[in-house]
């Protein structure tokens, strides 16, 4: 048996844990009583890891961060050797472990394909989560994954677990608790700074090959508080406004796609092979 890779600060048993939070609190069709609800009983290992999220994100963290990652000095890497290194996150000895990573990633791709999304489009859905190898750099868990949110500007009510804020230090940084803070108005997504995690991650890496559409879906689709509330739109542009769709329409795949059928990756591989050399160069920056 392998052996589990140890995450620092891992309040969730693995990360599906918070996959599992999402489709819950986001399904379609349930009250804002019903989402206070869920909160309210949320296992402690989700409340845990929102708690050090929320408190840990400040400013400076965000900025160190991105400064660290977003210059991909993480070496080249093919999509297939990506996924096979998400893998590794992986502990096979769980039993309650049936599916890998990749096999998660082509749940959610294959959900597309069905449905006769773009090509481009499926990629995307392929490609998400690969942004979650931040935990295997020795990133933890509340820096990796979680509901995404600007900083340096007031939280939105609309965030999940809002209160753990309370022991933020950039609560006590009077120009980031107002509305604009740092920012201009309708500014633009693309000039604000989110919480640090999977999802700006992969967009940077994909930034010189992929279409708006596709950035927007990498960058945002953890972006709640927007695509569900719509908080944070004294932020957006016009750009920002007419990509909210795409977006939206991703999250069907990514939150509802998981199934109980196994990918036959064997069969699948030459698919995705032609997928990835139509949109990607044979390696990238990571």
């Amino acid at each position: 048996m392998s052996q589990p890779t140890i995450v620092p600060n891992q309040p969730l048993q693995d990360l599906d844990q918070w996959d599992e939070f999402l489709e819950g609190r986001y399904k379609e069709g349930k009250s804002e009583e019903e989402f206070r609800q869920y909160d309210a009983t949320a296992t402690p290992g989700v409340a845990e890891f929102y708690r050090l999220n929320h408190e840990n994100m400040t400013v400076d963290y965000v900025l160190a961060k991105e400064e660290q990652y977003f210059s991909l000095r993480k070496g080249q890497k093919t999509v297939w050797e990506a996924a096979e290194f998400l893998n590794t996150l992986v502990d096979d000895s769980d039993p309650d472990t049936d599916l890998t990573q990749i096999e998660h990633l082509l749940q959610t791709s294959e959900a597309m394909r069905s449905d006769g999304q773009p090509r481009w489009m499926i990629l995307t859905g392929f490609i998400h989560d690969l942004g979650k190898c931040l935990c295997l750099y020795g990133e933890p868990q509340w820096g990796v994954v979680g509901d995404t949110f600007p900083v340096g500007c007031a939280w939105s009510k609309d965030i999940v677990f809002p209160e753990y804020f309370a022991k933020n230090p950039d609560r006590n940084v009077a120009r980031y608790q107002t509305k604009y803070g740092i920012y201009e108005p309708n500014c633009g997504l693309d000039n604000v700074h989110m919480s640090f995690g999977h999802d700006g991650y992969i967009a940077k890496v994909m930034q010189p090959f992929l279409r708006d559409e596709s950035l927007y879906m990498l960058r945002y689709h953890s972006f709640y508080p927007w695509h569900k509330h719509g908080a944070y739109d004294h932020l957006c542009n016009e750009k920002d406004r007419s990509m909210l769709e795409w977006v939206l329409k991703f999250n069907q795949y990514d939150l509802y796609s998981k199934g109980h059928t196994k990918p036959n990756l064997a069969q699948l591989k030459p698919y995705y092979d032609d997928l990835f050399a139509e949109f990607l160069p044979p390696t990238m920056a990571w």
